[in-house]
């Protein structure tokens, strides 16, 4: 008798979540980077686009450059730097309200991550000290995702 199992693929691409905050354990009041199980993945250090440890100009990985900033409203042009990059057109567009943590990143008309506040039901606001980011499934370096929130949300 022959049985029939369905076959699933190995790597299956679903949206990461990791959940925002300065109050995580261990961080000493620095923006951190938690997975679900709480873990850190990213904190707040050198923020640089650089690779490598030098920062020298050469190893320069992107370049921000603010284009609208409101009381209310932010958006900001990524550019990556390299062989491939076009110059003249972003890489990626940050839009949203810092005021509110709440931002989305896109490529080219992708949508490849956001940020939201963590409600609860019985609050009546919610508090902007945790947000969630969900970065969806492609080819982004999350930590470049994680950069570009600490830069929209903080950088002067």
């Amino acid at each position: 008798m022959a049985s029939w199992a369905p076959v699933y693929p190995a790597v299956v691409p679903i949206p990461v979540d990791l959940f925002v905050s300065k109050k995580h354990p261990g961080l000493n009041g620095d923006l951190g980077f938690a997975d679900s199980l709480g873990n850190i993945v990213f904190k707040k250090g050198s923020w640089q686009g650089f690779k490598g440890g030098d920062n020298r100009e050469k190893d320069l990985i992107f370049r921000v450059k603010r284009t609208v900033k409101k009381l209310t409203r932010t958006e900001l042009e990524v550019f990556l730097v390299g062989e491939i990059s076009r110059e003249s057109t972003p890489d990626f567009k940050v839009k949203g309200f810092p005021f509110q943590r709440s931002c989305t990143i896109y490529r080219s008309d992708s949508i490849v991550a956001q940020t939201s506040l963590m409600y609860k039901l019985h609050q009546i606001y919610a508090r902007r000290s945790k947000y969630r980011l969900t970065i969806f499934p492609g080819s982004v370096d999350h930590s470049l995702i994680a950069s570009l929130i600490v830069i929209f949300l903080y950088g002067q």
